[in-house]
């Protein structure tokens, strides 16, 4: 096996979405008052985690645009007819709370500067390019990417193999020269493995039990694992647990 390049995904791969979005949705609930409604702070996160979850597989599908799942979140989070202005004003104020609480996994800046001489390093996102560019930007990690690709843009996305295909052209690679990380078993450990990447699943929390066997994803618990997998000539002193 001689992997040249790695792609990544970036929420809750590199960047920490998951915690970043329940935070900045905690304070927006707070500012906006809205949580009279319900029990708990938890209930109101977990709806909006299932509003989010609903309408971001319909962009994936191409059923919405992705402004369009955004102002369909909004509207079926808060059960009202909203102008698209009215809406996209509404995420705004979310997206600026959301925005105060990114940040990287501990994990990433290590293993990005483990495989600088050794692998090249490009992105492969399901969102948007206008999304992406400007958040790798502010968490100071841009440059160590040659290229960016995102569903948006594409026209295709994750777990069709033509995404996945996209970022080995655009490094001028085969798929079985470049590995691909991602956080999602299916659309990125399936998707890439499909594809005739190297798939590597990180699973941070241990959430799935699946394990797909032979020709499926290597499976890791941190990126701390990774250049032991790819066999990466570093000192960065992880032994690998992958399996």
């Amino acid at each position: 096996m001689s992997i040249r390049a790695v792609v990544w995904d970036v929420d809750d791969t590199l960047f920490d979405y998951t915690a970043a979005d329940r935070a900045g949705m905690r304070r927006h609930l707070l500012a906006e008052g809205l949580l009279d409604g319900y029990d708990s702070v938890e209930e109101a996160l977990v709806r909006w985690r299932r509003v989010t979850d609903a309408q971001w597989a319909r962009f994936s599908t191409g059923e919405a645009t992705f402004q369009g799942q955004r102002r369909d979140r909004v509207r079926v989070f808060l059960g009202a007819e909203l102008t698209d202005a009215e809406a996209d004003e509404w995420f705004e104020r979310y997206i600026g709370h959301y925005e105060a609480a990114w940040a990287l996994f501990p994990d990433v800046l290590p293993v990005l500067d483990a495989l600088a001489a050794s692998h090249r390093h490009a992105v492969l996102s399901n969102s948007s390019l206008t999304v992406q560019d400007r958040k790798l930007r502010v968490l100071g990690v841009h440059d160590r990417f040659e290229t960016i690709l995102c569903a948006a843009e594409l026209g295709v996305s994750k777990p069709e193999a033509g995404a996945f295909h996209a970022a080995c052209a655009a490094l001028d690679l085969a798929p079985h020269q470049v590995a691909y990380v991602g956080d999602h078993p299916e659309i990125d450990g399936r998707g890439a493995a499909d594809a005739g990447l190297l798939s590597v699943w990180i699973d941070r929390d241990g959430a799935y039990t699946s394990d797909d066997g032979p020709g499926g994803p290597r499976r890791i618990a941190s990126l701390a694992e990774l250049p032991a997998l790819l066999g990466a000539d570093t000192r960065f002193g992880a032994p690998s647990t992958f399996r």
